[in-house]
């Protein structure tokens, strides 16, 4: 192998690195949001209200899209993980008032 293909190599495994910890972070904060959000599908459920709060989304994607646009994160990808995101907590909350 020669130096040029060596050290590739190592930057190659550097970007992995950080890679692999930036997903076990995305991972843990994942859950910690969900588990912020359950506890908000049961107070909704206890006092009867309604699963989703479409004022707080469009808020919610709004921030979300500015704050993209700072961390130079493509804010069409922001919106769609957003969408995600707020589409499974919904899910969440309706089970909670069944």
């Amino acid at each position: 192998m020669t130096d040029t293909v060596q050290k590739a190599a190592e930057i190659l495994k550097e970007h992995r690195d950080s890679i692999d910890r930036l997903d076990a972070i995305l991972v843990y904060t994942l859950g910690e949001r969900f588990k912020h959000t359950q506890a908000v599908g049961k107070l909704k459920a206890t006092h009867d209200l309604p699963p989703s709060d479409p004022t707080r989304e469009a808020g919610q994607i709004e921030r979300l899209e500015d704050l993209a646009k700072r961390a130079d994160l493509d804010p069409e990808f922001a919106k769609k993980f957003l969408n995600f995101i707020i589409s499974e907590v919904i899910q969440h909350h309706k089970q909670h008032q069944s």
